[in-house]
C-alpha cells in the first residue's frame, strides 16, 4: 500500500557501480488517516472550517536498475506536499503548499519546509520556520553560495512572491537550516510592486531583496490594485508588498544549472478575457551573481508549453520540465507531456501520458486504483540519476513513479 497523489521527488543519493539510487518523493493529500512515519509533525484534527487532514508527507524510495526495492515513509503529519528540492547533502526539502493560518487540535499549523533524510530514522520532522509559512512550492539550493530560493503558489489569489532563504549556518549538513536564518522577498530595482504576470519573452529585470521581519506571520486581506476587490495573500507577501515587492502569479518548479536558477509561474501570461496570471505560464531564468531576472519563456501557444510545473536540467544541461495543463489536442494526440527546451530555445516533446488504465491491467500489476482515463493528470517530479541512464518522473494521480532509460546525456 502506498499513498497517492505523487508530486515532487528528487534523486538523493545513490551507488553508481550497482545502478541503484535513492529518491524522496512527496505525497500532495490533504485528507485521509495520517501517515506512519517515524518523523510526524502533526497528528492532531484541523478545526471544523478547514476541512483538511494532515495526511500528507513523504517516502524514501531505492531501486536497482529501475526496479523498486523497497518505500518506506519518510515524513508524515503534514498537508499538501508539493514539490521540494534536493541538497547538495543529500536530503530533500519537501514544501507544504497551504497558506491555512488554523492550528489543528495538537496545536500545530501548516504552510512549512521540512528536510527529509532518504533514511526515515534520520527525519527530524521539525518545520524550518525560518524558511516561512506560506503556500510553498519548490526550493533550490545554490550550490555556490547556500542561500535556498523559494517559489510560492497562491493558486487561489494569484499572488505570489520569489523568495531567498540565507541560512545561519553555512556548513552544508543534515539539519543546519533548522538553525534558522533570514529570509527575503524579491523586488525590482527601480519599480514599486512591478507585476510580471504576463511578462513578453526576453524582458529583463534587475533585483533587490527585502527583509521579511516575521516569517511566520499570519495571512491578510490586501487589495493589490487601487480600488480592486481585497484577496488572501500569505504574511510574508503582505510584508513585501508594504516595502515594494514584486507580483507573479502561481510559482511552480525551481532549479539550478551552471549557476542560473529557472523558476516556473504556471499560470503567467493572459486568458481571453486579458487577465494576467491566467496564461499557459512562463519561465523565468535568474543569475545570483548579477540578480538579474529574465523571462526566457513566455506568452506562448499551449501547444509549446501548456502550465510548466516541475523543471529539471539533463545532463547536457537541457532544461525538461512536466505540464500540468489537463492536456491538450494536437497531432499527437491527448494528454499533459514532459517537455525539454533545446539550444535555441525552442521546446518539444519527449513524452506523454497515455495512462489509459483497464482493470484487467491493474489487477495484473497488483494495483489498487480505479480504472479510468488518467491522461489529463499532471507529470510531477522529473529528475535524473547523476549518471544520465535514468529519468525519473510521477503521473500525479492515479500515482504512478516511472523510471525511463535514456541515455539522456546524448
Amino acid at each position: 500500500p502506498c499513498p497517492g497523489n505523487h508530486d515532487g521527488m528528487g534523486v538523493v543519493g545513490g551507488d553508481p557501480g550497482a545502478d541503484e539510487w535513492l529518491l524522496v518523493r512527496n505525497h500532495e493529500r490533504w485528507s485521509g488517516p495520517v501517515l506512519s512515519a517515524p518523523a510526524t509533525w502533526d497528528s492532531g484534527t484541523m478545526p471544523d472550517d478547514a476541512p483538511l487532514a494532515p495526511g500528507g508527507g513523504a517516502t524514501s524510495l531505492r531501486l536497482r536498475r529501475g526496479r523498486l526495492v523497497s518505500a518506506r515513509t519518510s515524513l508524515a503529519g503534514t498537508l499538501i506536499n508539493c514539490a521540494g528540492g534536493v541538497t547538495p547533502w543529500g536530503t530533500w526539502l519537501s514544501c507544504e503548499e497551504v497558506m491555512l493560518d488554523a492550528a489543528s487540535s495538537a496545536g500545530r499549523r501548516h504552510g512549512y519546509v521540512f528536510e527529509v533524510d532518504p533514511d526515515p530514522l534520520r527525519t527530524s520532522g521539525r518545520p524550518i520556520v525560518g524558511m516561512g509559512r506560506f503556500a510553498h512550492e519548490a526550493a533550490a539550493v545554490d550550490p555556490g553560495r547556500g542561500d535556498v530560493y523559494l517559489s510560492e503558489d497562491n493558486w487561489v489569489s494569484r499572488a505570489s512572491g520569489f523568495y531567498r532563504f540565507q541560512p545561519k549556518d553555512r556548513s552544508g549538513r543534515r539539519g543546519s537550516l533548522e538553525a534558522g536564518g533570514r529570509l527575503q522577498a524579491a523586488r525590482v530595482r527601480g519599480r514599486r510592486n512591478a507585476d510580471l504576470r504576463a511578462p513578453r519573452a526576453g524582458e529583463r529585470h534587475r533585483i533587490e531583496w527585502i527583509d521579511i521581519a516575521e516569517p511566520d506571520a499570519d495571512s491578510r486581506m490586501l487589495a493589490l490594485d487601487p480600488g480592486g476587490e481585497a484577496r488572501r495573500v500569505s504574511g510574508p507577501f503582505a510584508q513585501a508588498w508594504a516595502e515594494g515587492g514584486l507580483l507573479l502569479a502561481r510559482g511552480e518548479g525551481l532549479c539550478f544549472g551552471e549557476g542560473i536558477l529557472v523558476m516556473a509561474d504556471t499560470a503567467a501570461g493572459r486568458n481571453a478575457k486579458g487577465e494576467a496570471g491566467r496564461g499557459p505560464g512562463a519561465l523565468w531564468a535568474f543569475d545570483p551573481a548579477s540578480d538579474e531576472l529574465v523571462a526566457l519563456f513566455a506568452g506562448q501557444r499551449p501547444l509549446d508549453g501548456h502550465h510548466p510545473d516541475n523543471l529539471a536540467f539533463d545532463l547536457r544541461g537541457r532544461l525538461v520540465f512536466c505540464e500540468d495543463g489537463g492536456g491538450i489536442e494536437d497531432d499527437g494526440g491527448f494528454g499533459n507531456r514532459l517537455m525539454a527546451v533545446d539550444d535555441e530555445g525552442k521546446s518539444f516533446a519527449i513524452a506523454r501520458n497515455a495512462a489509459v488504465l483497464e482493470a484487467k491491467a491493474l489487477a495484473a500489476a497488483g494495483k489498487r486504483r480505479p480504472p479510468g482515463d488518467y491522461r489529463d493528470a499532471e507529470f510531477a517530479g522529473i529528475c535524473f540519476d547523476p549518471t544520465g541512464r535514468w529519468l525519473f518522473t510521477n503521473i500525479y494521480s492515479p500515482g504512478l513513479s516511472l523510471a525511463i532509460t535514456g541515455p539522456w546525456h546524448s
